[in-house]
């Protein structure tokens, strides 16, 4: 099978196991398709996950390869690589040496990355720009900080971090998830707030790393005294607030169209088209190839004036990065930023 060079299409799906299969080959290659998003599953060791990803890019070298790499819980690949701490380690670290705590946090960025890109991997999405209002559990010690103005500070230095290694970065959960109880993986979360209150709080680390972030993710959460959909299905919260309040250019993921935080839109076909016209680039199918496949085979979308350009901006930049594993690991800026992380962690 040749490889394809057609454009990175709207939709970002996985596959299932630690090598593509003839079947997941000819999906790929599908016009829809933009994207691969790998889980623990997907990993067993380093040579294996640069196997897959070879062979991914060998079938469509324009494909972004991401993950959910965050540190903490949320850290899909652990044998081999550094563990990352949770974020809120950051925010601890901030109430007793700001400083300190903005230097570790860059460092942070530039392991996560670096690791990433050494096995071919193009993004993480993070960092997670939520509030910790020891509300939610699912989002709980992912968050920076209480404090919006914290969590945006160490946001930026986490960001800078990715962008030493050449790597964007995705904040999430626009406009807010730490403040509601519910689990958008498995709920459908609501919060009861004015807008002006999640203005002056949630949006903020938005609003001041607008212009730093590659990608947004919207969260499964609707804001019900403002628009009775979630947010990643809500033109206002996209179009209005994100994109011309905050001034954000780059890329708008849907969360995983899969959880039940999505299931108010409809089947498989209604949910990315709600999404996609509330202004996603990219929709997330994670989980269920099943549904995959149908969005493949129904989903006709107009895609948007400039959404293909976005996204073929999301690979990483070149630069004087190790190409691979064995060379990262004995490269200088790379060991000393990873002794930074681990004695914090």
């Amino acid at each position: 099978m040749k490889p394809s060079h057609r454009p990175a299409g709207p939709v970002m799906l996985d596959v299932a196991a630690h090598e593509i299969t003839a079947e997941e080959r000819e999906i790929l290659q599908h016009p829809l398709v933009g994207g691969v998003i790998l889980f623990a599953r997907n990993y067993a060791e380093p040579g294996q996950l640069r196997a897959l990803t070879g062979a991914i890019r060998a079938v469509r070298p324009g494909l972004v390869i991401s993950v959910d790499h965050e540190g903490g819980r949320v850290q899909r690949f652990r044998e081999g690589f550094t563990r990352l701490p949770a974020m809120r380690r950051f925010g601890e670290a901030w109430n007793t040496d700001p400083a300190a705590a903005r230097a570790a946090a860059r460092h942070a960025g530039f392991v996560l990355a670096a690791e990433l890109r050494a096995h071919g991997v193009d993004l993480s999405y993070a960092p997670v720009l939520d509030l910790d209002y020891a509300v939610s559990s699912v989002i709980g010690d992912r968050a920076f900080h209480r404090d919006p103005l914290v969590a945006t500070e160490l946001a930026r230095a986490l960001i800078a971090g990715l962008g030493d290694a050449g790597m964007g970065a995705v904040g999430k959960h626009f406009p807010g998830h730490g403040a509601v109880e519910a689990d958008s993986h498995v709920a459908i979360p609501v919060d009861g707030r004015s807008f002006e209150a999640v203005w002056a709080e949630d949006v903020q680390p938005f609003r001041l790393l607008a212009g730093e972030l590659a990608g947004v993710m919207p969260a499964h959460v609707i804001f019900e005294k403002i628009d009775p959909r979630p947010a990643g299905f809500s033109p206002f919260w996209l179009q209005e607030v994100l994109r011309c309040r905050l001034g954000f250019g780059g890329v708008i993921f849907s969360d995983d169209l899969t959880m039940e935080g999505a299931s108010v839109a409809g089947d498989i076909v209604d949910r990315a088209s709600a999404a996609h016209t509330a202004g996603c680039d990219m929709v997330l199918v994670c989980n269920r190839p099943d549904l995959a496949v149908q969005l493949l085979d129904r989903w006709h979308p107009a895609v948007a004036a400039g959404s293909a350009e976005r996204i073929a901006a999301l690979r990483p930049r070149q630069g004087n990065m190790p190409a691979d594993p064995a060379t990262l690991a004995g490269w200088a800026p790379y060991c000393q930023a990873r002794d930074s992380v681990l004695a914090l962690a």
